[in-house]
Parts: C-alpha cells; structure tokens; sequence
C-alpha cells in the first residue's frame, strides 16, 4: 500500500526546492518522513515463549501523521464515553465562505480561534434564548481545515446535545427536528465573525455580509453511544488517510475521495505529486493549537458535577465504564488482543524489551 510517508519520501525534496515551509510545517513533514524509521530509534520486543526478537521502530506522534492517530483517537474517546446522556444529539456544521481563505492562511492561528468564539457563542446564545430552547447544551467542537480532494476547506463540526440545563437546574429536551433554524444560526455566525475580523483589523469585501453563510445540521443520532463512535471518526483524522491513497507513479498520485455535489459518489482524482503534498501541508494546524473544543455542559468548570446531575435528569444509566488504564491494554483494544503474537512460534507474544534510543 502507497503511504504518505512514501510520497514525502519521494518527492520531498523536489517539492522543497520551489516551496517554503513554516517551522511547524517543517516539523510536521520530517516528521512524517522519519515516522518508524531508524532515525526516531527502535524498541526491541521479545518473544515470551520462544525468546524470538524483533526490531520496531519509534512513531513520530505527529497530530499530522497518519500512522500515528489511532492511539490518541481511542485515548480520546475512552474520556467522551463518561460525558454521555441519555438524549438525542446533533450534528451542526459551520464553513467559512472560500473567499476568505487568503485572509484565514495568513492569519491561521488568530482567525481559527475567532472561528471557534463565533460557533460557541452563536450557539450558547441562541440556546439561551427560550424561543428556541432556552437552556445550555453541551457540545464539542472540531476543526476540519480540508475538502475530500485536500483543497482548503475550513469547518467546524459541532455535536450538541438535543436539551440542555435550565438556570433553575432542570432539565429541558429539544424538539426531535433541530431546534434553531440553520438560517437563524447562519445569520448570526456571520455577523459575529465579521464583527471579530473587523475587530482584528483583518481585510474582507463588504460583500460577505449579504451572502449567505453555509450552515447545514445533519439528522440526530439514534442512540448516545453512535455519537462517540462518530466522533472518534472525526476528531484525530488527518487531512487524508493511508488508505485513501490509491497509486503513484509517473510524478503523480491517485487519491480517492468522495464528491458531496455529485450525490456522495466515489471518485478518484489525480495530481501531481507536488501538488498532492502541497495540498497536504495547507492543513498543518499552527504549534500548540487545540482543534478540539468543549463548550456549555462539557466546559472544564465544574464540569463532573454538572455531568453527574445532567445523567440523573436525563436518566441516563450510571453503569461502570471500563477505563483502559495503560497502553498494552489500549493497543490491545485497537488492534485485537493478539496484536503481537509472536510469528515465530505462533504461540508467545512479543514485549517490549529495553529501548535501544529514542522515545
């Protein structure tokens, strides 16, 4: 299977000579390129029957690589499963119109954060409001920066729970249908972010405040736990996976993505391997930047209280969640309890040893 690190490998360098990179960019691409590989150091692991010993690689544990989010995704998700309610939950999207992509690349880390303040307080503030629902939910958020065909595309994905906590501290569910109309939250948002570019003293055309704004809810969930499940798709994914990549030969590279203006059908398209990897690096998020948001309900403050009152109102069963406590056991759960029998006997399995270098 072609990987992205095989791409970086080949045409890295090619792709650096008529192209420059941010500092967090250059940490990401070597990163990547180095990603289980003798330059990050190995591990050894020993067989516990047969003494067999096999050599593995360090990961990089690039947020940007591929190879290394579904360790962190399951660590993730195990911490969502405690914060479940017994209630519908919402899909809700928020996508910055394309004619400010030039202005959000420049400006990547203060326009992002603008981003999340308008979704959060246009959804909090419509909430509050009894017309529609007159409560605080709870929802996280996610910032997605790519299109299916890794053309710059910021979003940001909100999961909100259908009801929320009254200021007397009851409990109030929503209509089963979304409870505020996508053009009364679209209106808002639009509003609010132009209001913080014009206070940032960032340029945009006038225009934007007559266009409509596109924000779309999807159908809720049937049951609490489909939302973790959807999350965990969504929270740790790069801008592309392994496995979407589909060939590369002859300078170019064959990727398959799905096109949401033609029905959701299947696709493959093309490029040239420099442009697939510039594609790529449009989405390295700036150092230290948090793509993942709680808000309302699940805000850090006072949040296992409110929860715990939350799951009594909405009789949500208090039923004992497993934590996985250390990392065999959690690479167990991702990839199957014999992930690493050994291949020499069949029989044993293979432990990690003593660190040779590196992590």
């Amino acid at each position: 299977m072609i990987e992205l690190q095989d791409i970086f490998n080949q045409y890295g360098s090619e792709f650096l000579e008529t192209h420059t990179l941010s500092p967090v960019q250059a940490k990401a691409f070597s990163a990547i390129q180095n990603c289980r590989t003798a330059i990050l150091g190995a591990h050894i692991n020993i067989c516990d029957e047969c003494g067999f010993e096999k050599i593995s690689y360090n990961s990089c544990r690039n947020r940007h690589c591929p190879k290394c989010q579904g360790f962190a995704n399951e660590q993730w998700v195990e911490k969502q499963n405690q914060c479940l309610l017994n209630t519908g939950y919402f899909h809700v999207v928020f996508t910055l119109p394309d004619s400010l992509n030039q202005v959000v690349l420049r400006n990547q880390a203060m326009v992002y954060g603008l981003f999340f303040k308008a979704v959060s307080e246009t959804l909090l503030e419509l909430c509050a409001d009894n017309k529609y629902l007159g409560a605080t939910p709870g929802f996280t958020a996610v910032l997605h920066t790519w299109g299916q065909n890794l053309m710059y595309h910021p979003h940001i994905h909100c999961i909100v729970t259908g009801g929320g906590l009254t200021r007397d501290r009851k409990w109030r569910a929503s209509r089963k249908k979304f409870f505020i109309p996508v053009k009364v939250l679209s209106r808002m948002f639009r509003g609010k972010f132009l209001f913080y570019l014009k206070q940032a003293n960032l340029p945009f055309s006038s225009k934007l405040h007559q266009d409509e704004w596109i924000v779309y809810c999807k159908p809720p969930f049937k049951k609490p736990s489909k939302v973790v499940e959807y999350l965990g798709r969504y929270t740790h994914r790069v801008a592309i996976s392994n496995n979407r990549i589909l060939s590369m030969e002859n300078g170019s590279v064959t990727f398959s993505w799905r096109d949401y203006r033609d029905k959701g059908k299947n696709k493959a398209m093309t490029v040239t391997a420099l442009e697939f990897i510039r594609r790529f690096m449009l989405h390295i998020l700036p150092s230290g930047f948090r793509k993942i948001r709680h808000y309302g309900l699940l805000s850090s403050r006072d949040k296992l209280a409110r929860i715990a009152l939350c799951r009594t109102l909405t009789h949500t069963a208090f039923e004992i969640i497993s934590v996985v406590t250390t990392a065999f056991e959690r690479l167990q759960k991702i990839f199957g309890a014999d992930f690493n029998l050994c291949p020499c006997c069949g029989i044993g399995h293979l432990l990690r040893a003593s660190p040779q270098s590196g992590n």
